[in-house]
C-alpha cells in the first residue's frame, strides 16, 4: 500500500499547489501563525485513467450507497456512472486528504492505493449513465443553466458542465483550455445532492482545488430560489 503522506504529495505536485494568499510574517513567542490552506490547482491535470476491469472487484463497499450499476440508491449520494474517470480520480484524492469532507467517504477511501482509485474511477466511468429525461426549456432553471443571469452576475453553467450537462465540448482555441475531463457531468444528479453541494461551494466547505474556487464564486451569485430551480433543471436533464 502506498504511504499516504507520498502518495498525496506525489498528487499536489503532479497538478502544481497553489498556496493561500495572506502574506507570511515571522513568528514570534506571541504569534500563532496558521499553516497556509493547500489549493490543488488542476489546470496542469492530465487525463486519469485505470483498469476498469480490476476496478469492478474493488467497489463492493461502494455500491451500498452508489448502487450496483453507479446510481445512487438514495438522493444524497451522487450518480457515479458515465462520470470522468479524471473527475472521479480527483474527488477520491480529495476526500484521501481530507480537502473535501463528505459522509462516510473520508474514511471509505483511507485504505485506498493510488492504483485502486484510478481502477476505482475507471470502472465507473465505463459504466452507462442514467437516462436523460424531459426538461422545461423555459424554466427558471434552463435559464440559469443554458444562459444564465447576467444582471445577477450568473454565468451559464453550460459554459463549463456542456450544454446537456453530460460535460463540456472542447473546442479550438489559440488560448490555453482548462483540462475539460476534470468537469462534472450534472445530468440527471439528485436535486437533493446538487443543492447541497451548491451549498458547501457558497460557504467555502469545499475549496480545496482551483476548480472549487472558481465554484465558490458562482455559487455566491445564486440564491437559495435559484439553487433550487437549477438543481430541479438539472436532475430532470
Amino acid at each position: 500500500m502506498t504511504n499516504r503522506t507520498s502518495l498525496l504529495g506525489a498528487f499536489l505536485f503532479g497538478c502544481g499547489i497553489a498556496m493561500g494568499c495572506a502574506a507570511q510574517q515571522p513568528a514570534t513567542d506571541h504569534d500563532h501563525v496558521a499553516p497556509a490552506a493547500r489549493v490543488v490547482d488542476l489546470r496542469r491535470l492530465q487525463p486519469v485513467s485505470g483498469d476498469a476491469v480490476a476496478g469492478a472487484g474493488k467497489v463492493k463497499v461502494c455500491v451500498a450507497c452508489h448502487g450496483a450499476q453507479g446510481v445512487a440508491i438514495v438522493p444524497e449520494f451522487p450518480n457515479l456512472a458515465g462520470q470522468s474517470a479524471t473527475y472521479l480520480y480527483v474527488q477520491l484524492k480529495e476526500f484521501y486528504s481530507d480537502q473535501r469532507i463528505g459522509m462516510v467517504m473520508n474514511g471509505q477511501v483511507a485504505a485506498l492505493s493510488d492504483a485502486d482509485m484510478r481502477d476505482v474511477a475507471s470502472y465507473y466511468a465505463a459504466l452507462a449513465p442514467k437516462p436523460a429525461g424531459r426538461v422545461d426549456a423555459a424554466s427558471r432553471g434552463a435559464q440559469l443553466y443554458l444562459a444564465g443571469d447576467p444582471a445577477k452576475g450568473i454565468p451559464p453553467c453550460q459554459g463549463c458542465h456542456g450544454p446537456d450537462g453530460a460535460g463540456p465540448r472542447p473546442h479550438w482555441s489559440s488560448a490555453p483550455q482548462p483540462p475539460w475531463a476534470a468537469f462534472p457531468h450534472l445530468r440527471g444528479q439528485s436535486s437533493q445532492y446538487l443543492a447541497h453541494e451548491l451549498h458547501d461551494f457558497r460557504i467555502g466547505t469545499r475549496a480545496g482545488s482551483s476548480n472549487a474556487k472558481v465554484m465558490q464564486g458562482v455559487a455566491a451569485t445564486l440564491d437559495d430560489d435559484d439553487v433550487q430551480a437549477l438543481s430541479a433543471y438539472l436532475e430532470a436533464l
